[in-house]
């Protein structure tokens, strides 16, 4: 079976705790509500691809356990197909997710697991894989060397590669070299490239920087702002969408990217794959949740109709 897409990532089961505040140290406070639900930044992304319409893998690494049952049920009913190794002796991730109970805004703790040994070996082992896919896109909750290695091996089979760098970390001007696409959001881009991140223009220099650096092209997410597209040519801002009240903004980050791989599978302009991007996380930011939250390709394409 080829695949249009093949996103290398983790996947944790998210417990996410609402309360009106996080506790201090040694204190313990009532929370509003608690749900267990699947996460993890590949996983999500994987998803969300999958539910927008993409032939999508997710290459990663699970225990044996029941969170492993759970990802292997949430990506089966996402039609996505799972390029994954299971280990007995260790155990599938887990996040810990605050949400505040007023704004939706998050804080988050991710413990990777088995995941945290995914290495080049496994992205070997998939290799074939890897070379027939239209779109790679990586994160950076496995092992830096393992992110490099798959974007080197997709850049030479010739698929389009995307990094989504976070959680942020020191990268080298090769990786940045090996991507056509990043996509990083205000924080992660000021981290990258000291340039601080709080409106359009120092966005489009956080973006000018990192094609200094060999990106293809930068998209710098901006929450509610929409995104910053540089392609080395010109920049344009391209607006958020409403899909209707925010409730939780968990997830809305790999809605984005999930969404940006589908369009750039199915050959959109990259204006036109960030707008399906862009609509996915609108939508995903009106739902609790992370992977439970990404929306069908019909509710996507309505909201872009309607846009």
């Amino acid at each position: 079976m080829t695949l249009d897409v093949v996103i290398l990532g983790v996947f944790v089961a998210d417990t996410a705790y609402r309360a009106e505040r996080q506790p201090k140290m040694g204190e313990t406070i009532l929370g509003r509500s608690f749900a267990l639900g699947p996460g993890g930044k590949g996983s999500n992304q994987a998803v969300a691809a999958g539910k927008t319409g993409a032939s999508v893998g997710i290459l990663t690494k699970l225990g044996q356990d029941p969170f492993a049952e759970m990802a292997l049920n949430t990506w089966k009913n996402a039609g996505v197909t799972p390029l994954v190794t299971q280990d007995p002796e260790s155990y599938t991730g887990a996040a810990y997710i605050f949400v505040d109970d007023a704004t939706g805004d998050n804080a988050i703790i991710v413990s990777p697991g088995i995941a945290a040994t995914i290495s080049p070996a496994d992205i070997d082992a998939h290799a074939d894989a890897i070379a027939a896919c239209k779109v790679f896109m990586t994160q950076l909750e496995q092992p830096l060397d393992a992110a490099e290695h798959g974007l080197r091996l997709a850049r030479n089979a010739g698929a389009t590669t995307v990094l989504n760098p976070a959680p942020v970390a020191d990268l080298s001007a090769g990786i940045i070299g090996l991507c056509d696409y990043v996509t990083p959001n205000e924080s992660e881009a000021e981290a990258l490239t000291g340039i601080e991140v709080s409106d359009t223009n120092g966005a489009t220099r956080a973006a000018e920087a990192l094609l200094a650096l060999g990106a293809g092209a930068a998209i710098i997410t901006l929450g509610g702002e929409g995104c910053l597209y540089h392609d080395g040519q010109s920049a344009q801002h391209i607006p958020a969408m409403n899909a209707g009240p925010v409730l939780e903004t968990t997830g809305a980050g790999d809605a984005f990217n999930g969404g940006l791989a589908t369009g750039l599978a199915e050959g959109l302009s990259p204006h036109d794959a960030i707008r399906f991007g862009t609509a996915t996380a609108a939508i995903s930011v009106t739902r609790q949740g992370t992977a439970p939250s990404m929306p069908s390709r019909s509710e996507v394409n309505a909201l872009l109709s309607s846009a």
